[in-house]
């Protein structure tokens, strides 16, 4: 029998699998990479949500985890995910400078907020007002992790590559059966495609697509990660990742023409450089309405666990919100209110 059966091989399911290893557990993952978000994930982490200028919660321990996880990660699999980079957010006037430095001076955002103007000239951005710099932020390169670590899960003969058959699934005060597969525990991290999941689709995951663009713009040479009307980042060999839309309505992981028309009028908004779009991607991020994940226990199953709705954060979230919830069904340490599903179960 094995530790955790985890349904869900995206930045959730990958997180928690890890964090079950490394607390010597067994795990078994199934998926059929249905779900792309993570896949397409801008990779940003960044403690400050810089269009109100507030920090998020629990950020410096969230930033801890997360260098720490990534760290053994890039060990474990012998490849480099993490990628260090300050963000810039660009100023558009003066008031908008004069809001950052108010900012920098809120509680909890002072170590976040660089009170020195950066003044650089990039060429391709004109920047008459300057630039704020972000601190301790950076990008994960989630293509490129999911991909080896589901290598890495597939070599030890823990991954099993099919659609999760709800119907065969089989729940006791015991364990828990799915085939051949029995388990002490089962988690579901299956981003937007928890709608299909007959134990939790009553949970409010609202899911928001979101598009962006590889681009290649010779002229363009970046060594900060920018933040504007959308973010630029920079890849090498004058490829640049640029994000993202938001759209509420449409739930299809299709790229649309809308979504490349935005794109591409808010890039003009920016560079004075011309660019070329190398491809045009698109994913329905997992997300709440209270803005906040969901983790938890089901109200009827003991056994049956959730890890969910990381939303646009997901790099930053994941190991965090793995911990906490390993935490939870291992040592009874409860989880937060904010977090708990019970507090939709309570509605």
């Amino acid at each position: 029998m094995i530790d955790y059966l985890i349904v869900g091989s995206g930045l959730a399911g990958i997180s928690f699998a890890e964090q079950a290893l490394q607390n010597n557990k067994t795990v078994f993952v199934v998926d059929a990479n249905l779900q792309n978000s993570s896949k397409i994930a801008g990779g940003l982490y960044n403690p400050v949500i810089l269009k109100r200028f507030s920090k998020l919660w629990q950020a410096q321990e969230q930033l801890n985890l997360l260098n720490e996880f990534y760290k053994t990660v890039e060990s474990k699999l012998n490849s480099k995910f993490d990628f260090k980079l300050p963000i810039l957010r660009k100023f558009f006037s003066v008031e908008e400078q004069n809001n950052w430095f108010v900012a920098s001076d809120k509680e909890g955002l002072s170590q976040f907020l660089s009170t020195t103007l950066i003044s650089r000239t990039y060429n391709g951005i004109d920047s008459p007002y300057d630039f704020g710099e972000v601190k301790q932020t950076g990008y994960v390169d989630v293509a490129l992790l999911l991909e080896k670590y589901k290598e890495y899960l597939i070599k030890s003969n823990f991954f099993l590559d099919e659609v999760f058959d709800y119907n065969v699934l089989e729940v006791t005060n015991d364990c828990v059966r799915y085939k051949v597969i029995q388990a002490k525990h089962i988690l579901f991290a299956e981003g937007f495609g928890m709608h299909s999941n007959p134990y939790f689709n009553h949970l409010p995951l609202d899911g928001t697509k979101g598009e962006l663009f590889i681009i290649k713009a010779p002229g363009l040479n970046l060594d900060a990660i920018i933040n504007a009307s959308v973010f630029i980042l920079p890849l090498g060999n004058d490829l640049f990742k640029v994000g993202a839309t938001y759209n509420w309505e449409d739930k299809t992981p299709i790229p649309t023409e809308e979504g490349r028309q935005e794109l591409i009028d808010r890039i003009k908004e920016i560079l004075t450089v011309d660019f070329e779009i190398v491809s045009h991607l698109a994913g329905v991020r997992p997300t709440v309405k209270d803005r906040k994940p969901l983790l938890g226990t089901h109200p009827n199953f003991a056994r049956m666990h959730i890890l969910n709705g990381l939303g646009t954060r997901g790099v930053m979230l994941g190991p965090a919100m793995a911990k906490a919830l390993f935490d939870h069904i291992e040592f009874g340490i409860p989880l937060a209110n904010t977090l708990d599903i019970c507090r939709f179960d309570k509605k």
